[in-house]
């Protein structure tokens, strides 16, 4: 039977090796396109996440269902020539997360259902979310590691039914691995400005494993444990609107001195986005060794199509720009419900975040026909026009280097997609894979 990657990745790091892996989350296509690049580049393994509010079976803000996202993400390696083999496609935040707000009973149903497509589907990186309260919680008590750990198993159970029926079609399909953690920051950052992140307490951390543990073999499924490979802590990590908070490895010490009492488990660290490459590295060194990042990836990708905006100002008629700024402005004021709860301020520091947050609520609209025909137009302008060294230089100078170099070509498309392999080039360095 072939070995999971991940568990490839856990022999390597008991083995002494501090070595790790970037999580990557998005549905953006030509953030893809760039991640599955990079892999085939290096022929390295690449592991593409989605979480529960982009993908679920009811279509998430996406609009796709598990198996309509696997099919994507595999359309999209063939398209780029990458190694199937190469992909490790993970689902985040699995559980009630969506449906928190109804009655245990039918929250969970849901959850159920939601498990069990993400895994016949072929994700085999299950990230299991039964951390938050449900509609007939106690609003006035915090949920108990208890509660959290029985909704988790259960899960569980439901993911090893739904692999086991996957196998009978393919008898060589990889078996799953499993994150667990309670301590999990909301998906995409946080919403208001903080005054710091408190990092999780080592005995919540020893009390998750040890309930975990104790729960799967109340539920005969003891060797269950075997299959948890990470739980999720709150290392010091979190971004905002305008603000980052980076890994201090003293704030972090007692916590990761703990995970040596659990040798076969490692730590995964969400909202990871906008650390440096040094504190990602610390962060893999000290035990965090899956780094989860999202809206950085889009950031990125906004950033480098803002530049050839600006690119085309100065080498198109204003008659046929695309515009692109201009048109994601008008689509996100005309659809507000993916920003409004998260930016705050006067009507110029609205307008501000909506371009340039680091929460990059921009990302859910990055998908609407409006604004992929401005960038498809944006390409095609510039494609027609050609852009001159200097003017490349002028914008996107890290770019430039790359492209004067040999080792990027100087096209809009190629130029987009480099802002997303920015960013991946800090978790490569951290990650030593």
């Amino acid at each position: 039977m072939r070995i999971h990657p991940l568990q490839e990745m856990m022999r390597r790091r008991k083995n002494g090796e501090k070595c790790g892996i970037p999580s990557y989350c998005t549905a953006n296509g030509l953030a893809l396109e760039a991640l599955m690049e990079r892999a085939k580049e290096l022929g390295k393994p690449v592991l593409i996440e989605a979480t529960a509010n982009q993908v679920n079976q009811f279509g998430g803000y996406t609009g796709m269902k598990p198996a309509d996202f696997m099919k994507y993400i595999l359309d999209l390696a063939d398209k780029v020539g990458m190694d199937q083999d190469l992909l490790i496609p993970g689902g985040d935040h699995l559980g009630p997360l969506t449906w928190a707000g109804e009655p245990e009973a039918s929250a969970m149903e849901k959850a159920r259902e939601l498990v069990r497509q993400f895994v016949e589907a072929g994700f085999t990186k299950i990230h299991l979310d039964t951390s938050m309260k449900l509609g007939d919680d106690a609003a006035d008590a915090p949920l108990s590691t208890e509660v959290i750990a029985r909704r988790g198993v259960e899960l569980y159970k439901v993911c090893m039914e739904a692999y086991e029926k996957r196998r009978i079609q393919e008898p060589d399909a990889l078996r799953p691995v499993f994150i667990i953690g309670s301590e999990v920051p909301i998906p995409g950052g946080a919403q208001e400005e903080e005054e710091g992140i408190s990092v999780t307490k080592p005995e919540d951390f020893a009390d998750t494993v040890q309930t975990y543990k104790r729960v799967f073999a109340e539920n005969g499924v003891a060797d269950g444990w075997k299959d948890v490979i990470a739980v999720v802590v709150q290392p010091g990590v979190e971004f905002g609107d305008s603000q980052v908070f980076l890994y201090d490895k003293g704030e972090a010490v007692s916590l990761c001195k703990k995970l040596e009492d659990y040798p076969e488990v490692v730590f995964e660290g969400h909202s990871t986005d906008y650390q440096t490459k040094e504190c990602l590295r610390e962060m893999v060194e000290d035990g965090i060794a899956i780094l989860k990042v999202g809206p950085a990836l889009t950031f990125g990708l906004r950033e480098s199509l803002f530049a050839l905006s600006m690119i085309e100002r100065e080498l198109i008629p204003q008659e046929k720009w695309a515009d692109l700024p201009a048109v994601l402005e008008r689509v996100m004021l005309a659809d507000p419900g993916n920003w409004q709860k998260h930016y705050h301020g006067t009507e110029e520091e609205l307008a501000f975040a909506r371009k340039y947050s680091f929460s990059d609520r921009c990302r859910y609209y990055m998908g609407e026909p409006d604004v992929t025909a401005a960038i498809d137009k944006l390409f095609a302008n510039l494609s027609e026009k050609g852009i001159p060294m200097t003017i490349l230089h002028q914008y996107m100078p890290l770019q430039y280097e790359k492209v004067i170099r040999g080792k990027l070509k100087a096209d809009a498309r190629s130029l987009a997609k480099d802002g997303v392999v920015q960013f991946m080039l800090d978790y490569e360095y951290a990650a030593r894979s």
